[in-house]
C-alpha cells in the first residue's frame, strides 16, 4: 500500500507526538518524529518529508527557530504549528511569515486532518510541478508513449525490438494521432539518440522547394540560390530522417527518393559531387498507401522500400482506456507552463471517455490547454470545456437514466435552444423538424 505522504511531528511532549502519530498513521501518513528542532533538522536532510508539525516552545532550537531555517533551506516543504501558549499575534505573525497553518492545543482534529490533507497535496503538486519543469528542459523529453491499451503496448514491444536498426519504418494512422510521437519515441530510445532526428512535412512546403529541401543545393543552382545550402539528408546523417505524409511527394521525387534508399547517396541541386550518407528513413501517412499505388500516385518499390516494418497507430477512440492517463499528462504539462495547479474532475473523464474524437489525440490536447487556461477552481470541470462535450454529458445522463421518451424529447429541444442560444430557425434544423412541428412541441413541453 502506497504512503498518503510523510509527515514530521516535532514536540517535546512524548504523549503529544504519541495521540498525533496515531491518528495521521491511521490515515496512511507514515510519521516521523523528534523532540527537538535539531533533530527535526537532522531527520528532514535524511528523509523526503512531505510535512512537518512543529510546537513552538521548544529546548534549544524552538519551533520559529525550526521554521526559519526550513523556510529558507527547504521553502517547499508545508509547515503547520501546534502549541498550547499562542495568541491570535501569534497566529497571525507565523500565517504572515508562510506557515501554512497554526492550531492551538488541543486543536479540533477533524479539522487539524483536512488541513494536513491539503498540505501534503500542495507539497506533491509542487514536487509534480517542478519535476515536470526539468522533464521540458531536458532534450530528450517529450517522447514518452501514453498508454497502456493493447495497441499502445505493442507498439512499445515494437519499438523495442527494432530500435536500433537501420531498416526503413513506415507509420500509419489518422491525423492527430502522434505519428510523429512515435517517431521521435523510437529515434531516441535508440544508440541513434545522440544523432539527429530531423521531421520534415512534404504536406507544409511548397511542391516546388520539396527537392531542393532534401536535397540541399549550391550557390546559382536556380534563382534566388544565393548560397550554399545542405538539405534535409545531409542534416539527418548519422541519426534519423522522418517524413511525415510521404504520400504527398509528386512521383518524380518518389524516383530520386527511391534512388537514395538503394544507393545510399545523394546530389545537391547545381552540383555532380556524390554524398555518402547513412541514416534511417522513417515515413508517415494518414493516406491509405496500397489505394495511392492503384490510383497512380505512388511508386509501389517505393511502398516497398519504406515499408520494411509497418507500424500502425490507432485513433482514440479505439484506445478509450489511455484517455485518462494522456489527460492527467497534458494537464501536468499545461500546469508547469501556466504555474497553476489543476485536476480533473470524475465527470470530465467520463465525458472525455465518451466522446468521439475526431481529432484524436491533437484534439484532446488542444481541449486540456483550454480548460487549464480557463479553470478557476482547483479542479476542471464540464463548464469549463466547450459546449458539444456538455452536449455528451447530457446524453449519457439520458442513457443512464429511467426517463421516459417525452422527458428525453423535452430535454433534446431544451439542449438544442440552449446550443442555438435561442434561435428557433436553427434549432429545427438541428432537429430536423419542420417550424410548425417545432412549436407544437414547445407547447406539449411547456417550453414557450
Amino acid at each position: 500500500m502506497n504512503s498518503a505522504g510523510r509527515i514530521l511531528i516535532v514536540d517535546d511532549e512524548p504523549n503529544a507526538i504519541k495521540v498525533l502519530s496515531a491518528i495521521l498513521v491511521n490515515d496512511g501518513y507514515d510519521v516521523f518524529d523528534a523532540t527537538d528542532g535539531k533533530t527535526a533538522v537532522r531527520t528532514v536532510s535524511n528523509k523526503d518529508i512531505d510535512l512537518v508539525i512543529t510546537d513552538i516552545k521548544m529546548p534549544g532550537m524552538n519551533g520559529m527557530q525550526l521554521f526559519e531555517y526550513l523556510h529558507n533551506a527547504h521553502p517547499d516543504i508545508p509547515i503547520i504549528f501546534l502549541t498550547a501558549y499562542g495568541t491570535v499575534e501569534d497566529a497571525v505573525d507565523a500565517l504572515t511569515m508562510g506557515s501554512f497553518y497554526y492550531f492551538i492545543k488541543p486543536p479540533d482534529y477533524s479539522k487539524l486532518r483536512t488541513v494536513v490533507s491539503k498540505a501534503v497535496e500542495q507539497r506533491r503538486m509542487k514536487k509534480e510541478l517542478a519535476s515536470l519543469r526539468e522533464m521540458v528542459t531536458d532534450k530528450d523529453a517529450g517522447h514518452e508513449i501514453v498508454g497502456n491499451s493493447p495497441a499502445i503496448l505493442k507498439l512499445k514491444d515494437t519499438i523495442k525490438t527494432i530500435r536500433d536498426s537501420e531498416s526503413s519504418v513506415l507509420i500509419t494512422g489518422e491525423t492527430g494521432t502522434g505519428k510523429e510521437l512515435i517517431a521521435r519515441a523510437l529515434h531516441y530510445s535508440s544508440s541513434m539518440k545522440n544523432n539527429p532526428f530531423v521531421a520534415m512535412s512534404c504536406a507544409a512546403i511548397p511542391r516546388e522547394l520539396l527537392e531542393a529541401e532534401l536535397f540541399g543545393f549550391e550557390k546559382g543552382a536556380f534563382t534566388g540560390a544565393l548560397s550554399f545550402k545542405p538539405g534535409k539528408f545531409e542534416a539527418a546523417a548519422g541519426g534519423t530522417l522522418f517524413l511525415d505524409e510521404i504520400a504527398e511527394l509528386e512521383i518524380n521525387l518518389q524516383v530520386k527518393l527511391l534512388r537514395v534508399l538503394q544507393e545510399r547517396e545523394i546530389e545537391r541541386l547545381g552540383s555532380n559531387k556524390k554524398i555518402d550518407l547513412k541514416f534511417r528513413l522513417i515515413s508517415s501517412t494518414n493516406r491509405d498507401l496500397k489505394k495511392e499505388i492503384k490510383a497512380g500516385r505512388f511508386r509501389e518499390d517505393l511502398f516497398y522500400r519504406i515499408n520494411v516494418v509497418h507500424m500502425v497507430v490507432p485513433p482514440l477512440r479505439d484506445r478509450r482506456e489511455d484517455i485518462p492517463l494522456l489527460t492527467l499528462k497534458f494537464i501536468k504539462e499545461m500546469c508547469a507552463r501556466e504555474n497553476k495547479m489543476l485536476t480533473a474532475s470524475d465527470e470530465v473523464l467520463e465525458v472525455f471517455q465518451a466522446y468521439h474524437w475526431p481529432g484524436n489525440i491533437r484534439q484532446l490536447r488542444n481541449v486540456v490547454e483550454r480548460a487549464v487556461l480557463l479553470a478557476k477552481g482547483e479542479k476542471i470541470t464540464v463548464k469549463d470545456l466547450p459546449i458539444e462535450y456538455n452536449r455528451v454529458r447530457r446524453l449519457k445522463e439520458i442513457n443512464n437514466s429511467q426517463l421516459t421518451l417525452k422527458e428525453i424529447e423535452r430535454d433534446a429541444i431544451k439542449s438544442v435552444l440552449l446550443q442555438c442560444e435561442g434561435n428557433k430557425s436553427e434549432a429545427c434544423r438541428i432537429l430536423g423538424i419542420s417550424r410548425k412541428a417545432f412549436y407544437k412541441r414547445l407547447k406539449e413541453h411547456e417550453l414557450m
